[in-house]
């Protein structure tokens, strides 16, 4: 069980079609079936625009990419793509990492993406992505704060042992113990969104694998990390792609705004 509670969730589910209402371009939303389980996908752009796959990170949903979508779907068909297991409206469902590179093939098969898509992926969602474009094709890849390259720091999570049962004020003080410096000016809707998660969703706790620099040298990569992430090693992803990564040096997990940087190298 993912959620704490069905009244969590379908509180949660509730809340999160209200934002949805919000989408800032016309979209289609739909339910795709695949071998895991039912996927949500808010599609936005020209049908016959080149496609672009947006996967997001743990505990949270395809409101991610909201700030980003209105650009993006000028140039791309977006593909904002609810991961399984989490709190979007995708099957509550987690198969195992290996498994996730034919539910994508299923999901871009719905959607009739025809390959070679590109993507856009942060943190768990960048992992998701970088298995697949190691195991496909993927024309170019654009990773926020991914996991997979630089290391995972567990430890981060023991605070939380001790602040999640204090409340909202918990939930807020371990985020920003977790995630490192938050961008300032977020939408007060959208946080208290990411709040009301985690009032009622169980985040994944699982250590990611690292891929190799075999793997890696492969692909047409563009990484932007945070120089203050308390979850991932940042400074030895710079180590280990330093051309391809950008390091910016105040921010956090959460970066701040990335759309115009991610545009620019999606079109080179």
């Amino acid at each position: 069980m993912i959620w704490k509670s069905v009244a969590g969730r379908n509180a949660l589910h509730e809340r999160y079609r209200e934002l949805l209402a919000t989408w800032p371009v016309p979209s289609e939303q739909r339910l795709v079936a695949t071998r895991q389980g039912e996927t949500f996908v808010v599609s936005s752009g020209p049908a016959d625009a080149p496609p672009l796959v947006l996967l997001h990170g743990s505990a949270s949903t395809t409101l991610e990419w909201i700030g980003d979508v209105v650009a993006w779907a000028e140039h791309f068909r977006v593909h904002a793509v609810d991961l399984l297991g989490e709190p979007g409206l995708s099957a509550d469902v987690r198969p195992a990492l290996e498994d996730h590179a034919e539910w994508l093939d299923d999901v871009l098969e719905g959607l009739g993406a025809s390959e070679p898509v590109s993507m856009v992926g942060s943190s768990l969602g960048g992992w998701f992505a970088l298995d697949y474009a190691i195991r496909r094709r993927v024309a170019k890849l654009a990773l926020l704060t991914p996991s997979g390259i630089g290391r995972q720091k567990l430890l981060v999570y023991l605070p939380a042992l001790f602040l999640l049962p204090w409340g909202r004020w918990g939930i807020v003080q371990t985020m920003r113990l977790v995630a490192g410096p938050l961008p300032a000016g977020e939408a007060t809707a959208y946080g208290d969104f990411a709040l009301q998660i985690h009032e009622h969703f169980k985040p994944r706790r699982v250590s990611l694998p690292i891929f190799s620099d075999e793997q890696l040298e492969k692909l047409e990569l563009l990484v932007v990390v945070g120089g203050k992430d308390r979850m991932l090693d940042s400074h030895e992803t710079k180590r280990r792609l330093p051309e391809a990564t950008v390091l910016l040096p105040d921010a956090g997990h959460v970066l701040p705004a990335q759309t115009e940087r991610v545009l620019t190298w999606l079109r080179s």
